[in-house]
Order: C-alpha cells, then structure tokens, then sequence
C-alpha cells in the first residue's frame, strides 16, 4: 500500500522568502509518505499583468527547490544524488521511464523526483514521487481549465493531474473557485465547480482505454480554494471561532450545504475538519482580518474554511 499527502495552501500573491521553513506543511520523516501533491493558489498577485501575461516560472522553481529541500533534508545523498537536484525545475508533462528519465536513474530509491509541475496563472501544482516508485508511474497528464474573467481566463479555475499508478488511475484537481461572500455568491462557486467537471479532458493514450474525464479515474482527490463562506452573521462566527466550536460553524458551512441539497459534488466526501478556519489571517501572525490587528477603513473579512480536500 502506497501513502499520498496532498497539500493546499493559497499564499496571497507573496514570494516565499529563501528560508520558508516547508517542514511545517508536511510530514517529512522518511517513510511517511511515497507520493506528494502541493497545490498552491495565487502564487502571484491576479493583476491584469499576471492574468494576461506571460507566466513568472521564477516563482514556481523557488517554490521547487523549497518543496525538493524539505523532502530530501533527512537523506543521506550523494554527488548524483545533489547533481539530480540541481535539476528540480519546472517539468513538462512526460512519461515515466522515457529515454531522458531513464539516463538520470540511479539515485537513492528514497529520494524525491519531481515528476510535474504546472502553473497556471496563480494556481500551481508540484507533484513529487519517490525514486524508487518512478518507474511505476504512466501516463501522467495535465489538464487547464480558466474559469475566471470572461468565464475562460485563468484568475479562477484549475489544475488538473493525473497519472496511473501500476494500474489504478489517479486524479488530483487543484482549484480556486469564484470568490465573494455575499448572498448567491456560492451559485457561482457551483458553477465553477461543474465547469471543471465538463471541461477537463485528457487524452485516451494509443490504445483509447485510458480515463478522459476527471470521473472516469479510479481515485480523485479535490483540493484547493474552494472559497466556499459560512452562512452567518459575521459577529456570530467570529464568536463561535473564539469559543473554537466547530461542530456549529460547520452546520452552517456553505459548502456543506451545497452539497446536502445537492447542489454540487454530489457523491463526494469532505474529510474530517477539527482546525480553526483557514481564512484570513494578517500575514505572519495567527489574528484574522478585522481583528484587532485591522486598519481603519479595511475591509472586513468573516472567518470560514475556504480551503478543503475531497
């Protein structure tokens, strides 16, 4: 039996600085895990520059090289096993075992390869496998999909990964849906949602038994913004999270409720939630906007869990 951590973590358009400690986010000890999947939203700031512009793979590589730093820190290497990590940049899409990968084997079977990376304006998904499991990783695949500005423009959407594993498929769908937390605003977090399902599409393989749709694999994880409010009063839920009642907020948890009525990801399972609320926080600090940290005149910004793996 293999062990997969996913991770989301939307950083707010801020450059991780050269010392990010990675640790914090992960379980790094050596055999916890043999497969990790980051996912990361607004990697850079969604201006009109970065929405329409070229992509900056600068941050994505920093955020490699972190990502790689933190997974291999507890292995013994060797001067190949620091030339393979030299190399940990942003990859194409590619098989396993093809004849460039085949060259570079050799490494510690303990060692984390990245095996893809794929920006797509300010989502961003890194996926890292063990050395010794490459070599049982086909068809691995992304697919895009721009459900922003215009309904096609990739300030909102998702990243989508898939792979086979020996031979049990594999889809991991990265996201950030619409934002907003007035009344409605959760129709259009549902239609994003179902706009994902339609559109992400891969290809069938030479042989045309491969999956094509994100339903079609034999296991899928959701992750990422979801952006998803709680349905009360903000003075109300700011109470109920300093009291830490959880169970209450969560009766009320838009997403949850969407899906209790059927609205959206009909069929899927929400993991265990005992944690605070994941948004917003003042950067570097634990006090969520609107506390007493706030500015005058800033906005405020009710606490909910935005951010969820299904």
């Amino acid at each position: 039996m293999y062990k997969v951590f996913v991770n989301t973590w939307n950083v707010g358009g801020v450059t991780p600085v050269d010392d990010l400690n990675m640790e914090d986010l992960l379980d790094t000890d050596i055999d916890s895990c043999d497969i990790y999947v980051f996912g990361f939203q607004e990697i850079v700031p969604l201006s009109a520059k970065n929405i329409l512009g070229p992509e900056k793979t600068s941050v994505c590589n920093k955020w490699n090289t972190l990502i790689e730093s933190a997974l291999n820190k507890s292995i013994s290497t060797s001067p190949r096993s620091h030339e393979h990590r030299e190399r940990q940049k942003v990859h194409p899409v590619k098989e396993a075992n093809s004849e460039e990968e085949e060259e570079e084997e050799g490494g510690d079977e303990r060692e984390f390869r990245c095996m893809v990376s794929k920006q797509m304006v300010g989502i961003f998904v890194s996926v890292w496998v063990r050395e010794g499991l490459r070599g049982h990783i086909r068809h691995m695949s992304v697919s895009c999909v721009g459900c922003g500005i215009m309904g096609c423009l990739g300030n909102k959407g998702s990243v989508t990964v898939r792979f086979h594993l020996h031979e049990t498929s594999l889809c991991f769908v990265c996201c950030h849906l619409a934002s907003g937390g007035k009344a409605g605003d959760e129709i259009r977090r549902n239609l994003d949602a179902a706009e994902i399902l339609s559109r992400t599409s891969f290809s069938r393989g030479a042989s045309h038994d491969l999956p094509r749709r994100i339903l079609d694999h034999d296991r899928i994880i959701w992750f990422g913004d979801l952006n998803y409010r709680i349905s009360l009063l903000e003075a109300k839920t700011r109470l109920l999270v300093d009291r830490k009642e959880w169970n209450t907020l969560l009766e009320r948890d838009q997403l949850r409720l969407e899906v209790t009525e059927g609205q959206t990801f009909e069929g899927w399972q929400e993991g265990a939630i005992g944690f605070s609320p994941t948004y917003k926080y003042y950067p570097n600090s634990n006090k969520y906007y609107g506390s007493s940290l706030g500015r005058k005149g800033e906005k405020r910004r009710a606490p909910a869990w935005l951010v969820s793996a299904n």
